[in-house]
């Protein structure tokens, strides 16, 4: 990610509607799971979603990330079981885990099938993955740009891939399919009226307290949707809850 992007990201991802959007769908999937599970966050920046695991009883939580500003920040919230550590050598013992969750992250990672591969190392027998993407190559803009982002996924690509790297499929959905419409006419416009192509870095931005407190409840509409199990046909990320073969 660009510096500037990155001092933004720490500073907005315990109040952004779209991280807390995402952290509510996370704590609903895994909700089941005994409080002892081992759980490695990939990419856990500055440790929101172990706070809430912590929180919510979870007393096995690591973390790790590959920059050191978001492990300083974890360790000074108190989160000791994070290290710095890429997604493709977590330097994890083998099938030591029984959740791997990974926000956001794989699409950052140029071998892919690399960090799958891993993550599938330091699973337990029958683990799960819990992985969220960027949806649909046809959203790119400055935005993937700026967070070095390598693709975005479909459901048949994000399938295949987990698949061939030794995962067994049990969920796989769209997410925030509310606003998957108005985001598409946004970047058609882009595209059109500035073919010079935009120079703004990420599109991560402060919001008004009332639009971003109705974002996030428009989200979690959405999440107590899928929280009964069912799925979405679009949306702009991604989804998938894959057991170790």
């Amino acid at each position: 990610m660009e510096a500037s992007y990155i001092t933004r990201y720490h500073t907005l991802e315990d109040t952004h509607w779209w991280f807390l959007g995402r952290r509510d769908m996370i704590r609903r999937l895994i909700r089941e799971f005994p409080k002892s599970s081992e759980i490695l966050e990939v990419g856990c920046s500055g440790g929101p979603m172990m706070e809430i695991l912590r929180d919510d009883g979870f007393t096995n939580i690591t973390g790790i990330d590959i920059n050191e500003k978001a492990v300083d920040i974890c360790r000074k919230k108190g989160l000791n079981d994070v290290m710095l550590a890429s997604g493709e050598d977590t330097g994890l013992e083998d099938q030591h885990f029984d959740v791997i969750i990974a926000s956001d992250v794989i699409e950052h990672i140029q071998q892919e099938t690399m960090a799958l591969t891993e993550w599938k190392r330091i699973l337990k027998k029958s683990g799960k993955l819990f992985i969220f993407v960027p949806a649909f190559n046809f959203l790119w803009s400055a935005h993937d740009t700026a967070n070095i982002h390598y693709r975005r996924y479909s459901k048949k690509s994000l399938a295949e891939i987990l698949q061939s790297s030794g995962f067994i499929i049990e969920r796989i959905s769209y997410w925030n399919f509310i606003l998957f419409f108005p985001v598409c006419i946004a970047r058609l416009f882009q595209r059109i009226f500035c073919k010079s192509g935009n120079k703004r870095g990420g599109q991560l931005h402060r919001s008004n307290s009332l639009i971003n407190k109705i974002l996030e409840s428009i989200i979690k509409f959405e999440n107590t949707y899928l929280d009964s199990g069912k799925n979405l046909p679009v949306g702009i990320s991604l989804f998938a809850i894959a057991k170790k073969r």
